[in-house]
């Protein structure tokens, strides 16, 4: 057991004390990231946050709070990474339900980039398996969020869902973005629609035959792409 602070400190700790400058930069560049790295690969940081994130934090307050500080306070993106890990461990799988997502659409809007979102997004999926009435109603409001990326999570926030998925959620996330010019919408678009054709590729074929012209060339092309 720890405490939220404890736990804050001794993640940053550790990640201040690895890294290769070197890597770091390449890191950066590729990401296009404004904030810099250390230079920590993904397996090693998961190696570093093991011990560390198998001390439970007791608390549910300490444990957002924990996540939020870390996140807010980060100077170096793979403390971004770290409070993601801490939000979805496994010693906190009761505590990712409704009450959540308010610090989940926070870490969206602050992280503003693919790497994030994504991560933040598996999130908001199992969320929503818990409430799918509740969370379905959410994700209405998030597809049309000013917002871009809290819009991508809304449209990928189904993903791993298969059987489960709600189709008339799907399609509402999915339309209102449609005329997006954005990358990174029309991306989410094609990647939530081939998640699903795993599990319903005729739905999946019908959809996009329906949007005609409205569909880029990229979302049809991500959507088909195993039909």
């Amino acid at each position: 057991m720890t405490s939220g602070p404890e736990l804050v400190t001794a993640i940053r700790d550790v990640v201040r004390a690895h890294g290769d400058p070197v890597r770091a930069e390449g890191q950066q560049r590729y990401m296009k990231s404004a904030m810099p790295y250390r230079g920590i690969t993904s397996p090693e940081l998961k190696a570093l946050l093991r011990p560390l994130l198998a001390e439970r934090v007791e608390d549910r307050a300490e444990w957002e709070s924990a996540v939020r500080s870390l996140f807010d306070g980060a100077t170096h993106r793979e403390e971004w990474y770290a409070a993601l890990a801490l939000l979805r461990h496994r010693h906190y799988r009761s505590w990712r339900d409704s009450e959540v997502m308010p610090l989940v659409r926070h870490l969206i809007r602050s992280g503003a980039w693919w790497d994030v979102v994504d991560e933040a997004s598996h999130v908001v999926a199992e969320v929503g398996l818990l409430d799918p009435a509740g969370e379905g109603r959410r994700l209405r409001e998030w597809s049309r969020d000013d917002d871009m990326w809290v819009r991508r999570a809304a449209i990928i926030g189904q993903l791993g869902a298969k059987e489960r998925t709600d189709v008339n959620l799907l399609e509402a996330v999915i339309v209102p973005n449609l005329d997006s010019r954005e990358f990174f919408i029309r991306k989410a678009i094609g990647w939530a629609l081939r998640e699903y054709a795993k599990t319903s590729p005729d739905w999946v074929r019908a959809f996009v035959d329906a949007q005609g012209e409205q569909m880029s060339g990229l979302t049809r092309r991500e959507a088909m792409k195993h039909l």
